[in-house]
């Protein structure tokens, strides 16, 4: 594994995101900086129009985890959760809701255009440890917005992110036949690493992806990511400077 330089992939230094240099040469957060950051909302549009609202993942939405996970198809659970169980435990839904911007990253989507403004996908980045520079990647997207781009866009946003708080690679494990899962990572690069028991494995390199993500100008919604977070990321940044 290696660690992503900075300025790599024409990207603004990740300091620009709300993080400062702490006496110790580690990246240390403040937690006024950490509210700015989940201020920052992403809005869009998938390739048919609908508008979304990308966002930063808090602990007080897990009723919409909850909610949204109730709302996948029982193959679409069965993808993500390897269990097409319409009601997940509850402490499955904590994990997905507790996150900390570090250790935890994950964003979600809204589709702006519905009724009540639903939840329509999310993803997530854990570390497997600490501070640590690997971790795991996934996501989801309900059925009625698969296919529309959504996952690159969120993907994207979570990318930045990572790049930002030093997370360099992600492992995806995915079900065998996941061909959506599959397209997608391989998309940004990623590598097969193994397979057992019908459980694939691939390994993205962070910066790579991000790289492949931005070389794509096709996809209006995954540069409309890297523009706000660009922009608003160095903006807040300067804020505190």
């Amino acid at each position: 594994m290696r660690s992503p330089a900075r300025h790599r992939h024409g990207l603004p230094d990740p300091r620009a995101f709300p993080i400062v240099e702490g006496s110790g040469g580690r990246d240390e957060r403040d937690d006024s900086q950490v509210t700015r950051i989940d201020a920052i909302e992403v809005h869009s549009a998938l390739n048919d129009g609908t508008a979304v609202v990308l966002r930063t993942i808090r602990p007080d939405d897990a009723p919409l985890i909850r909610d949204g996970i109730a709302k996948l198809s029982a193959e679409s659970r069965y993808l993500r959760f390897f269990s097409a169980a319409p009601v997940l435990p509850d402490a499955v839904v904590h994990r997905l809701a507790e996150v900390d911007g570090h250790d935890h990253l994950a964003w979600g989507a809204i589709c702006s255009d519905c009724p009540d403004r639903p939840p329509i996908g999310a993803v997530h980045a854990v570390r497997y440890r600490h501070d640590g520079p690997a971790g795991e990647f996934s996501v989801a997207v309900l059925d009625d917005f698969q296919g529309l781009g959504l996952a690159r866009m969120m993907t994207a946003a979570l990318l930045f992110q990572c790049r930002a708080e030093g997370l360099a690679t992600l492992d995806v494990h995915m079900l065998c036949e996941n061909d959506a899962a599959r397209n997608l990572v391989k998309s940004m690069g990623a590598q097969w690493t193994s397979e057992s028991a019908g459980v694939a494995e691939y390994r993205l390199d962070v910066a790579d992806a991000i790289g492949a993500l931005r070389a794509d100008t096709d996809a209006t919604g995954v540069q409309d990511v890297f523009r706000t977070l660009e922009s608003e990321g160095r903006a807040v940044g300067e804020s505190k400077g």
